[in-house]
């Protein structure tokens, strides 16, 4: 499914709560994310099929050891150092800054 609309948080500085550890983040502990905007708006497909890309290929490797759902609910967004991640909404915790 592509998303049609923005993101609700697109734009906003989020805390998530990561399900498994993160690219540049030593364990779970909760940070802050700049959401973006839905995945699939962002880069024009669905995370699954994003061949190479680091943040879906990060993703994939999380969902399987966080057991994430494998639906396309996921958000593109910045950590506070600029690295761009993939988080499933059930990820974030607090938002809307």
């Amino acid at each position: 499914m592509q998303h049609t609309a923005t993101h609700p948080l697109a734009g906003q500085t989020v805390t998530v709560a990561p399900a498994a550890a993160l690219y540049g983040h030593a364990d779970t502990t909760p940070f802050e994310l700049r959401v973006e905007d839905w995945n699939d708006r962002v880069f024009g497909q669905p995370w699954e099929v994003m061949e190479g890309h680091p943040a879906s290929l990060g993703y994939a490797l999380r969902a399987a050891l966080g057991h994430l759902p494998l639906d396309n609910e996921v958000v593109y967004g910045k950590d506070t150092f600029g690295c761009g991640h993939l988080v499933h909404t059930n990820e974030i915790q607090a938002g809307g800054q």
